[in-house]
Formats: structure tokens, sequence, C-alpha cells
């Protein structure tokens, strides 16, 4: 049994006229009549009881045709969703992300994507870098927004989407809030909010390497903590200061003041996936986040 006979059979059963059928499916009616005597043979059944000038189905054939028309219909759906997928605007992605993603990039992307491919499910977690790219290594995502690593993790690709300077945040009430620009020399025995270096150790060696740079001291940590949001929490709360990129500057935060970094390192964020060829559902949503980066910095 095949589609095209369902579909014939489904023309004669709604015109109940071998020749209107015929003609409304471009063929000839003798390549019809044949048609459904094999569906008939196959069935094992009389689908159509024909008469002199009439034609009409039989119990079987009455039984047989909204069996036959969901059939179709499901035929239809199946070879739609096939074809949306195989342009990226269906299926499924897992994208991991940094928290900080979420200051400016990703409410760009998001919506971007949504209305580009609305039937494209996007998975969001927020992880860190490190754990991203153990994810992404497992299979367990199909693309990763984090700071990349240095150097390159075999067996991913990397593509930058944005950079940002880091800036200071520090709380409202602290003696370098009142500077215009703050330099290694003013970060020296000062005590940092940070997060533990096996969690982002990219980021956390740009943050260690400035306040070291022209012979200053690397940060004091008084206060460990994962995500941005929580550390700015904690500057807030006067428990440190903490070098964050300037994205958080976006988060209305209580109790914080960022202040710009004389000659500012940079914080890059890419998009990460494995080097294998991404699915089109991949590709659509990596293209959104390529397409939301903001301009470079100067």
């Amino acid at each position: 049994m095949e589609l095209r006979q369902l579909r014939y059979f489904l023309a004669v059963a709604e015109e109940l006229h071998f020749g209107r059928a015929a003609e409304r499916l471009g063929i000839t009616q003798p390549a019809l009549s044949q048609q459904i005597k094999r569906l008939e043979n196959d069935l094992g059944a009389r689908l159509l009881t024909r008469e002199a000038r009439r034609v009409s189905l039989s119990a079987a054939g009455a039984a047989f045709l909204p069996e036959a028309r969901e059939t179709l219909a499901r035929a239809g759906r199946a070879a739609r969703v096939a074809r949306r997928t195989a342009a990226g605007q269906a299926g499924r992605v897992i994208l991991g992300f940094v928290g900080s993603a979420t200051d400016e990039l990703l409410p760009r992307a998001l919506p971007a994507l949504r209305a580009r491919h609305p039937e494209l499910r996007l998975v969001l977690r927020e992880m860190t870098s490190s754990e991203q790219v153990a994810a992404l290594r497992r299979g367990d995502l199909d693309l990763g927004l984090l700071r990349p690593p240095s150097p390159p993790v075999p067996g991913l690709r990397t593509r930058l989407v944005a950079r940002e300077p880091l800036v200071a945040a520090v709380p409202g009430d602290h003696a370098l809030a009142e500077r215009a620009v703050l330099t290694p020399a003013d970060l020296a025995g000062e005590p940092f909010v940070l997060f533990p270096r096996e969690r982002g150790p990219w980021l956390y060696d740009l943050i260690v390497d400035y306040c070291r740079a022209g012979g200053g001291a690397p940060p004091r940590v008084a206060q460990e903590a994962v995500m941005m949001q929580t550390i700015t929490a904690l500057v807030a709360a006067g428990l440190g200061l903490a070098l964050v990129p300037s994205s958080q500057r976006a988060v209305v935060r209580r109790g914080v003041v960022f202040r710009p970094l004389a000659d500012p390192p940079m914080a890059d964020l890419a998009v990460t996936w494995p080097e294998n060829e991404p699915t089109p559902a991949s590709s659509a949503a990596l293209a959104a986040l390529v397409e939301a980066a903001p301009p470079p910095p100067g």
C-alpha cells in the first residue's frame, strides 16, 4: 500500500466518479482504476462498489476512508516537520550559558530567534564556563555561551560573540567609589569577592593577572561566589570589591557603583560547540547569537 494509492482512493471516495477523480488527480481514468484495484488486492477487501454509472463506498471502504485521511494527514505533517527541521526552523537546542550572558546578549538574541523560528525549542541551562566545557565534551549541550578557555579545548569549536572590558564593582560607601578610574595599585590590599578558580579559571586568571600588573598584589579573597549576580550582591553588602564584565552595569543593584579600570583587561564571551557539524537547529541558534552580538568596544 502506497500513499499515492491512498490519495487516489480519497479522490474517488470524495467524487464518487472515476472520471472526475482522474481529472482532479491529473491522471488517466484507466491508470486510476488500475491503482484502486491494486490497493483493494493488497488489502484483500473491496473498497468501492462499481455499477453502470454509479460508484459508492462499500462497508469496508466507508470504514477505510477516515483512516486513509488520517494517514495522509500524518504523512503530510511528518514531511513538514522534516523540512522545517532540515531548515533549522524546528527541533531542539540545549544551550548552556554563563549568568552574565543574560545582561545583554541573550535578551537581544532570544526574541529574534523566537520570531524567526517559533517552532524551535530552546532549552536553557545556566552553568559556569568549566561546567559547559565538560558538558559539551560529553554531548550534554549543543551550544555553550561561555568565557572561552585558553588555550582552546581540543574537540570544541569557538566563535567570539562579545568582548567587553572588566570594570570594578565597588560598595557605594567605599572610598574608591569616589575615584574616576581605578588602577591595580588602588586595588592592592582590598578584600575581593571572587569565584573559585576551578569554576572559571580563565576569567579568574585574567582578574589575578590584572591585579598583579605593575608590581601589584594578587587579590585578597574575602568571599567566594559562582554567579556574577551573586558576586555583585555581596559587593553591595560590603564584603569586598569585584572585577566584573562591563555588561554587569546593565543590572541595577543598589549599593554598588561601577568604576572603569586603567588599561582594562578584556573579557571575551564566545559561543562554543562540538567540532562535528552542528545540527540545522543549532546553526539557527548560533546565527541568532552571532547577529545579536554587540559592536566591539571603541
